[in-house]
């Protein structure tokens, strides 16, 4: 999936993130962006939650990846993060009690060792 319909632009729409393929390092890639979580009262965005798996009748999971993990990359049309497999599969699965859990965004953070500028 294209990142972005309008490549020059300095900003994306959060319509054309969704789907967007995330790589490691390596170039290998991990799995797709399924959505992201938005701080209400700041409106920076706080993770995305990275679709991992999910060929051949194995199960995907869901996996919170902080957006500062992210960097964009044009020559991949999508993004690019210092991960891991085995982060992934050591990483604690994005479930429905992660909208409203600020420790669990916390957790996520430690887990990549990545924090948000101002903190969490």
């Amino acid at each position: 999936m294209m990142a972005t319909s309008h490549p020059n632009h300095a900003f994306i729409s959060s319509d054309d993130v969704l789907g967007v393929y995330v790589y490691n390092l390596a170039g290998k890639r991990l799995g797709s962006i399924d959505h992201l979580m938005i701080d209400k009262a700041s409106g920076k965005i706080a993770f995305a939650v990275l679709c991992f798996g999910g060929f051949l009748g194995v199960v995907h999971r869901h996996f919170p990846l902080p957006w500062e993990a992210l960097k964009y990359e044009p020559s991949l049309d999508g993004y690019r993060a210092d991960v891991k497999d085995q982060d992934l599969i050591d990483a604690p699965d994005f479930s429905d009690d992660s909208w409203s859990d600020r420790h669990g965004e916390h957790c996520t953070h430690g887990q990549y060792g990545i924090f948000p500028t101002g903190g969490l």
